[in-house]
């Protein structure tokens, strides 16, 4: 039974609609999208486990770096095998992953949390990530911005339907919501393993030589042509800039989750009047702001190019968190505008991203290389929430409250979106000698095959 898993098993017959695609991704996405509503559950655990926001935080963290571990390492596992057998394990591994903290809440272990959350629904996170992104590419080379943004924007959107059914299971299955964390955990693992399974039992990946009818690859903007297919995962990854994007979407990234993995005490602490209740709701707005910059920014990058869009999102970024360290306590509708639109070029950073990767690289192994890629989100995964964590509590602990346990984190933003927005400006095309250097590796694979 297994073997209907087997990449040979999901391969398109012909005539097959490539719009049946996007769905099967957005059910995995939209599922383990669930991590940006973590900080939903952040305020019952530190409760539970009478701790601080640091160690709960680091929950969140832990399962951000095995996304991006997962991602690096599986990338090429993710290529060979296809979208389908990864869906697969991706949905076993984050079904599993609530269960297992699930167990860790009711008996008091703090490290089963970070095992279950964190490191086996971690795994889950980076395979179920770049499968349906990598599939998508194929099947829309036409359009690799918009088509990333499709599923992408199910991730960023996934905290839109997880934020306000957590906050309803919370209330719903006890009188306070730290006893309410046990079965809230297993209500959403059950129902997230389904939706994932649903996705993978229905994805296929485009039959070999494929393209859209009347599309022909564009030559690389250095006037050359890139190899049949692209550059190695292994090519890329030694090139100057692999590496200015992996700075670029890590300023992005830890600008971003910063605010997100704290975002329902945040608000609290900046205006009192702000329960529990309108938080989860402005963890909602964030989440939905997230996902339509997803495919909103990544569809406006097919036309405008994927470097000025990043000049978009870090230099205005830069001023908006700015903009909030300094007048952010003056309006909640400002607060929230503001930091939604932060939130909105977040997402469209990752959506971007695999299009840029696209245009340097080519298409082949894009899954591996994007992979590669997000250990960029692993490292801003932990400095994010660290910076903003260790920040809040520092602050706690001389006598400060309110917004004035984020100003300094704020400034810091600032900081790294102005590196990030240097790093963009570095990037360039490929040269013709890196071009001519990938081709000669693909001469040399192709005769190996022989």
């Amino acid at each position: 039974m297994l073997s209907f898993l087997d990449r040979e098993k999901s391969v398109a017959p012909p005539g097959y609609s490539r719009w049946f695609i996007p769905p099967a991704a957005l059910a995995v996405h939209l599922s383990i999208g669930q991590v940006y509503a973590f900080s939903v559950f952040k305020t019952p655990l530190v409760e539970r486990f009478d701790t601080t926001l640091t160690a709960i935080g680091v929950v969140f963290s832990i399962s951000i770096v095995m996304l991006g571990l997962s991602a690096a390492f599986g990338g090429k596992w993710v290529e060979r095998n296809g979208p389908r057998k990864a869906m697969f394990v991706s949905g076993l591994c984050w079904g599993t992953g609530f269960l297992v903290g699930a167990l860790g809440v009711a008996t008091g272990q703090l490290w089963l949390l970070y095992l279950g959350y964190g490191v086996i629904g971690g795994i889950g996170l980076g395979i179920g990530y770049i499968s349906p992104v990598s599939t998508l590419i194929k099947w829309f080379p036409d359009r690799p911005g918009m088509a990333t943004g499709m599923a992408i924007m199910g991730f960023g959107g996934g905290a839109l339907i997880a934020s306000p059914l957590s906050a309803a299971l919370l209330d719903r299955f006890a009188d306070t919501p730290a006893d309410a964390i046990v079965p809230a955990f297993l209500t959403l693992g059950t129902v997230y393993f389904t939706a994932m399974m649903l996705g993978a039992m229905t994805v296929k990946v485009p039959p070999p030589g494929w393209k859209p009818e009347g599309w022909e690859p564009k030559p690389t903007a250095t006037g050359g042509a890139l190899t049949t297919e692209g550059v190695s995962v292994e090519r890329a990854f030694r090139t100057r800039q692999f590496w200015l994007l992996w700075i670029v979407l890590f300023c992005n990234v830890t600008a971003g989750i910063g605010i997100l993995e704290q975002a329902a005490p945040m608000i609290q602490d900046f205006f009192a009047g702000v329960g529990p209740a309108e938080a989860a709701g402005y963890v909602g707005v964030l989440s939905l702001c997230n996902m339509i910059g997803r495919f909103v920014w990544s569809s406006t990058s097919d036309a405008l190019g994927r470097k000025r869009t990043y000049i978009g999102y870090l230099g205005i970024g830069c001023l908006l968190y700015l903009l909030i360290a300094v007048a952010g306590t003056g309006s909640v509708v400002l607060f929230v505008a503001v930091t939604g639109i932060i939130l909105s070029f977040y997402g469209g950073g990752f959506s971007t991203i695999p299009a840029y990767l696209k245009d340097l690289f080519g298409s082949f192994n894009v899954g591996a290389v994007h992979g590669r890629l997000l250990t960029a989100w692993s490292c801003a995964g932990i400095a994010g929430p660290l910076i903003v964590n260790v920040v809040a509590d520092h602050q706690l602990s001389v006598g400060r409250s309110g917004a004035d346990l984020y100003t300094l984190s704020l400034y810091l933003m600032v900081v790294v979106m102005a590196i990030g927005f240097t790093a963009n400006m570095l990037v360039r095309p490929l040269s013709e000698r890196q071009l001519d250097e990938s081709a000669s590796d693909e001469r040399a694979t192709s005769r190996q095959s022989a």
